[in-house]
């Protein structure tokens, strides 16, 4: 290995490094206690060497959204790929979308907050862009297929996000840890009623 592949491997090391302190203590303490400063003390380095690899915090924060944005794409796409009718992918992916909220509440909380992305937001960040479109075209998918192919997706795309979303974040502020097995009932009261919108025009 050559000096200037080792200064890159060894950049890329010193780069998960401060990922992975950042994340113990995003596990440890929560989204709003993550600073420079403790990040610096975990790893044993100065603050100006941190800044060296990420601008500000934020720019550490935006890692984790790709990567969240990423893990929820991967996802969707493997219920997705169980079934061939664009209503049973909704159904399944809608679960998929609730499993992954409670499952990795650390990187919902950071992904969404308490709101959903802008189109600007999307388009910047090809992870979130990513997963979006796989929703967006599973809910074409269902509407080529229905008798009114005329519907608006993108209007029912937002319905779609506006579902999970509001469910799980009602579900988030109203209970600490894994919520009640029964409150995926609702969730499958709503994303039925959304499917049968699709199909029965």
């Amino acid at each position: 290995m050559g000096i200037a592949e080792r200064k890159i491997r060894q950049k890329e090391e010193f780069r998960a490094s401060i990922l992975e302190a950042a994340w113990l203590q995003v596990l440890t303490d929560g989204w709003q206690s993550l600073s420079i400063r403790k990040i610096a003390d975990a790893i044993e380095y100065s603050i100006p060497v941190i800044y060296n690899h990420f601008e500000n915090k934020e720019a550490i924060l935006l890692e984790f959204t790709k990567e969240g944005f990423q893990k929820l794409a991967d996802a969707l796409l493997e219920v997705k790929n169980n079934y061939t009718e664009p209503s049973a992918q909704l159904e399944a992916m809608a679960h998929a979308y609730w499993d992954f909220a409670f499952e990795h509440k650390e990187y919902y909380q950071l992904m969404f907050g308490l709101g959903i992305p802008a189109c600007e937001m999307v388009n910047q960040i090809a992870e979130m862009k990513h997963m979006t479109g796989i929703m967006i075209t599973t809910i074409q998918e269902a509407i080529a297929s229905s008798k009114d192919t005329e519907t608006n997706y993108f209007l029912k795309y937002h319905t779609y996000l506006s579902i999970l979303h509001g469910l799980v974040s009602i579900e988030m502020i109203q209970k600490v840890g894994k919520p009640d097995p029964e409150k995926k009932l609702i969730l499958q009261d709503a994303i039925s009623g959304f499917i049968k919108s699709l199909t029965i025009n």
